[in-house]
């Protein structure tokens, strides 16, 4: 489970954004929508978190924060060496040459070294400071790894303890035993200021890294810099190879479009399609044939049913655009269901329908909106003073008393 989320100079952040999920201690949970923030905490965090607010406020930036960050650790290392990393400072002359801040809590191993599948958990935080350098022909400036560091903090412990730290090309700390004399010799030879040390211990086998980096791919996001669909023959290779999930997506689309009768997966020579059988119809329909809402949902559905296999996350942007207004506070349950989610999946989205508000707790929503300047700020519900849980979320966002709604006129 992400818990807290940090975010400074990124995209339309322009100023420190802190996101601190953690709710209330003794808050009583009658709808079960909160979930411990690692195994054996007394602390609790929302399995789902939904971004409101008007157009272009920052809501999907938000996202590509933590899109980014799971892209930084377990690809970078792949990355071109001279090309600039693929994200965007805020648009002022005065942030361009800042640094870029990210960090995030999360659920982790005590045991970092030897991860068991019963091993006692405790937080962690992953921390990347991007910040520019001088060219040696000094007619400009490119970005490059300042900070990346990984702490974590055992039950009983005061402070957090600095598993890994580094500080440019240098290895400022290393937790005993993480990293023998030759790997820290391979290291110096191939870590690149633009790539990640944990991607790039990662490929040299390090298996601390080999599970830091497993465990950030189990975040299953739409969208990097651009919002990404899978393509047709992706998703169809996908329900071929998982039955469950195909099963599921015939059930929920069956309840989306009344017209489906059935789903297959077709095979041909050395290809793989989806095609949908409709009531009054002899002919199966490809995908690519159907309306836009059921081809993005259906794009974006192994997104929710691989995270809630494994406890991962999904992230998606925009996802009440995609699955029928009637539908969805169903799936958001089964994020908050213990037989649908035993392993404490967590979906991330971005939201323009309002009316979701009542479907929702005011653990699970963030408010997004931008100042004058651009900036975009953060805010939990929660956090306004005198928000009762029993009273109409969509009623009092969509009169202005929570702010964060379209101004028009």
């Amino acid at each position: 489970m992400l818990f807290k989320v940090e975010i400074e100079n990124f995209l339309s952040i322009a100023e420190p954004v802190l996101i601190d999920l953690r709710a209330r201690k003794g808050m009583d949970d009658v709808l079960g929508r909160l979930s411990p923030i690692y195994k054996g905490s007394d602390e609790r965090a929302p399995n789902v978190v939904a971004l409101f607010g008007p157009n272009a406020a920052g809501k999907t930036n938000v996202l590509r924060s933590i899109t980014f960050a799971a892209w930084f650790t377990t690809s970078s290392f792949d990355w071109q060496p001279h090309a600039p990393l693929p994200y965007e400072k805020f648009g002022s002359k005065e942030k361009i040459g800042e640094p870029t801040r990210l960090a995030f809590s999360f659920a982790g191993f005590v045991d970092f070294s030897n991860p068991t599948e019963d091993g006692a958990q405790c937080p962690y935080t992953y921390e990347v400071v991007l910040g520019p350098r001088r060219t040696s022909e000094g007619d400009g400036l490119e970005d490059e790894v300042l900070v990346e560091k990984i702490s974590y903090q055992p039950k009983g412990r005061g402070k957090p303890m600095t598993i890994l730290e580094r500080r440019g090309r240098e290895i400022a700390k290393s937790a005993s035993g993480l990293i023998d004399k030759g790997t820290r010799t391979a290291l110096e030879s191939v870590l690149h200021p633009r790539a990640s040390i944990v991607s790039t211990l990662a490929r040299l086998n390090n298996p601390v890294a080999k599970n830091f980096v497993a465990s950030v791919s189990a975040i299953y996001s739409d969208i990097f810099i651009e919002k990404v669909l899978i393509d047709d023959r992706e998703v169809a290779k996908f329900y071929h190879q998982q039955p469950g999930a195909f099963e599921l997506l015939k059930d929920v689309s069956g309840r989306i479009d009344l017209g489906i009768e059935d789903i297959k997966v077709v095979e041909y020579l050395d290809d793989l399609s989806l095609h949908f059988q409709h009531s009054g119809l002899d002919q199966i329909i490809p995908l690519r044939r159907e309306s836009e809402g059921t081809k993005n949902f259906v794009k974006v559905f192994p997104h929710i049913v691989q995270a809630l296999a494994i406890g991962g996350i999904a992230i998606i942007d925009e996802l009440d655009t995609t699955i029928h207004p009637i539908l969805l506070p169903e799936i958001l349950r089964w994020f908050g269901d213990d037989k649908r989610n035993p392993n404490g999946a967590q979906l991330w989205m971005t939201c323009h329908s309002a009316s979701l508000l009542s479907e929702l707790t005011k653990e699970e929503v963030l408010f997004c909106e931008k100042d004058q300047t651009g900036n975009t700020t953060v805010f939990k519900l929660s956090e306004i003073e005198g928000v009762r849980r029993t009273e109409n979320f969509y009623g009092k966002y969509m009169s202005g008393e929570y702010g964060a709604v379209p101004v028009i006129g």
